[in-house]
């Protein structure tokens, strides 16, 4: 079939404005550089028109990026060493600043993460790092936001995921976490004989002032014993009792 210059003309034409037609999802921004230079906003969501080559389009994604940092040697203050991993959650917020500023972004953003974490938690010793895991949190994802922001990035959450101890250090701790367990059991072992004593005390008290009080004890003693059907009872008797009978009979009584 032949076309005429102006068809295939024409058909050119419409071939290269289909080929510019550039679809962007609700999450995506166009940077658009005309001739080399950056146009003033970018571009989406939805159909943008991108006239190659005077346009170059670069897509940047405005959603939650969620990065690992690979595991990190550092050494705490304390002089342990130890590896730490970590997971960096962070979003793109002005598009042209984090491809004009910096020429990776999502590596830059790597790179820092895993340099501020070795500085950080170097500062620290081992308990501060096994137990102060928010703020140190924190602190990471505030440096890291305040380095980001010349890029257009949003650091807004920085987790400490794992701490990997060596293993002479996990037996060390095992060691002392036992050591604080027993301390603590003789602690409250101790404080339960000196209530018990004190409690002893005062019941001593009371039977000293009604002799009687002791007999009936003796009683209720019995019949908490005798409540175990125990084929062996073991009454306990009165000293009172025992000297009574080893009391001399008074003198002048009639002799056989």
């Amino acid at each position: 079939m032949n076309l005429s210059p102006l068809a295939v003309f024409g058909l050119i034409v419409a071939l290269y404005l289909l080929s510019s037609i550039k679809v962007l999802n609700e999450y995506e921004r166009g940077v658009i550089f005309r001739l080399g230079k950056l146009l003033q906003q970018s571009k989406g969501p939805g159909i943008i028109l991108v006239f190659a080559p005077i346009d170059r389009m670069v897509r940047v994604s405005l959603r939650t990026i969620v990065m690992d940092v690979p595991p990190q040697d550092v050494i705490t203050r304390d002089n342990v060493s130890v590896k730490v991993n970590a997971v960096v959650y962070f979003r793109v917020m002005d598009p042209q600043r984090a491809i004009v500023e910096v020429e990776n972004f999502h590596y830059a953003t790597s790179q820092l993460a895993q340099t501020t974490l070795r500085s950080v938690l170097g500062q620290v010793e081992l308990d501060g790092l096994l137990s102060q895991r928010e703020k140190l949190n924190s602190d990471l994802q505030l440096i890291l936001d305040q380095n980001t922001d010349a890029w257009g990035i949003k650091v807004s959450s920085v987790e400490v995921k794992h701490v990997d101890l060596p293993p002479d250090m996990q037996r060390a701790m095992a060691r002392q976490a036992e050591a604080e367990r027993e301390k603590r059991a003789k602690i409250i072992h101790a404080e339960g004989e000196f209530t018990a004593s004190k409690q002893l005390s005062e019941a001593a008290a009371v039977l000293a002032v009604e002799p009687h009080a002791i007999t009936l004890r003796y009683l209720q003693t019995l019949t908490e014993i005798a409540s175990e059907k125990n084929s062996t009872i073991v009454f306990p008797l009165p000293i009172e009792l025992l000297n009574m009978l080893d009391r001399k009979p008074r003198a002048g009584g009639s002799s056989a």
